[in-house]
């Protein structure tokens, strides 16, 4: 029998100030600890504001190694308050190449590893791409000492295979760091819209794979964009187990029954009937129509 886990959620606005940032992340860490939290996310790039709503060479200069500094800090803090943590930083891996990485820090200090985001947007207040090389190692799974966690990073959400792939590695939660917001310039029905799509498909692959998914925004205005926070935890049928509001600093701690995933999955068996072999197709970019007459 697994024993549950408490996991954290920590939902913060951001200031340009990185070691005000830096700080206020250590203090709210402590304070989910004291709440019972034994895994606990910060949400994606934790230590400044959401820079790439520009293409700004400036910004470059805040990029730092991974392990380095942050990871360094925050081993000691998990070391002394026995959780895991799960840090979202930008990476410089090298001269001309950077990364949008999430560390993994176990309760014991030791740096597990991290993962380096796929999925790269390049949208109007998203320009990523400028930024951020897409990760090219394989999508990751660490065996913390709670629980073995799959970690992805915001537009990752959007791709049902990439959570597929990490669910099939063993994840038993799936965490998502994440920034995302809504336009100044948006009407309330296109913002409503935009957060129930965010949400439903990350729900979704929750149920599809019979897994929780731990999803933490941030939250608070940065130049035009009002990021829309609301943080939650969806249970291995999707079933909504808690949201953060919208335009508030949130700290959540829920536990979650891993036993649930074995009960889940037997009565819904997706993994037992996956048609492995006729999945081929979906290797492809795109299907051109004479390819689908075939």
């Amino acid at each position: 029998m697994k024993n549950p886990v408490r996991v954290g959620m920590i939902q913060v606005s951001c200031s340009a100030d990185r070691q005000a940032n830096l700080e206020k992340a250590s203090a709210k860490i402590r304070e989910a600890a004291s709440q019972g939290a034994q895994i606990i996310c910060l949400q994606e790039l934790f230590s400044s504001l959401y820079f790439c709503w520009e293409e700004n060479y400036d910004f470059f200069d805040l990029a730092e190694s991974v392990p380095g500094p942050t990871t360094g800090l925050f081993g000691k803090l998990a070391g002394e308050l026995d959780v895991v943590l799960i840090a979202s930083l930008f990476e410089k891996r090298a001269q001309g190449v950077y990364h949008n990485t999430t560390a993994v820090i176990d309760a014991d200090g030791s740096y597990l590893g991290k993962y380096r985001k796929h999925h790269i947007p390049d949208d109007p207040g998203y320009y990523e791409k400028f930024y951020f090389t897409p990760g090219d190692g394989d999508y990751q799974v660490f065996n913390t000492r709670f629980a073995r966690i799959g970690v992805l990073v915001c537009w990752d959400q959007w791709y049902p295979e990439a959570a597929r792939i990490t669910a099939l590695k063993g994840a038993e939660i799936l965490f998502y760091p994440t920034a995302i917001g809504w336009a100044e310039s948006q009407d309330e029905a296109t913002n409503k819209q935009q957060f129930q799509a965010w949400q439903t498909v990350q729900r979704g692959h929750a149920v599809a794979n019979g897994l929780y998914v731990v999803a933490v925004n941030r939250t608070g205005k940065e130049g035009a964009m009002n990021f829309w926070g609301a943080s939650f935890i969806a249970g291995p049928m999707g079933e909504l187990l808690c949201q953060a509001p919208h335009h508030k600093e949130s700290i959540h701690v829920e536990e979650l029954d891993l036993q649930r995933i074995d009960e889940i999955r037997v009565h819904w068996p997706f993994l037992r009937d996956r048609r492995i072999d006729s999945y081929k197709p979906i290797l492809k970019r795109y299907l051109d129509s004479d390819e689908v007459m075939k």
